[in-house]
């Protein structure tokens, strides 16, 4: 199954340790040669071009960066094809491990999502979102 990996975390303007950095490529590096990595990719602060674009009661609101209202910003993704959930919680663990040994004072959170297969769709059934296959 496909999950996708979402970092957040305070926006500070801080950087990155370096040494956080080389240990994320490490891993990246790692984890595409052996197939479980499909994509990643940071995101730059949001007062580096960001928008948003908003929906409400039909009417389309375009909002630019940075967000004073924002507590927390998307810093980061990854996407993974992992047999388990299981394998899937051990990766986003060794993730953020690599954080609190390269950036201690740093705090943020990893969610971690099961992804729909390419092939799949989705309904709502009694209230729940199932996979269809086609």
């Amino acid at each position: 199954m496909r999950y996708m990996f979402l970092i957040s975390a305070l926006e500070t303007g801080a950087p990155p340790p370096p040494s956080l950095m080389d240990a994320i490529g490490k891993l990246a590096e790692q984890e595409l040669a052996s197939g479980r990595m499909i994509s990643q990719g940071g995101l730059l602060p949001t007062a580096m071009g960001s928008a948003r674009i908003e929906l409400k009661r039909g009417r389309l609101k375009v909002l630019d960066g940075p967000f004073a209202e924002t507590k927390e910003v998307l810093g980061g993704f990854a996407i993974f094809d992992l047999p388990t959930r299981e394998e899937a919680l051990a990766s986003a663990e060794a993730f953020m491990d690599l954080h609190r040994v390269h950036w201690p004072e740093w705090e943020g959170v990893c969610e971690m999502r099961p992804m729909f297969e390419e092939s799949a769709g989705c309904a709502v059934i009694e209230g729940e979102a199932k996979l269809l296959r086609a």
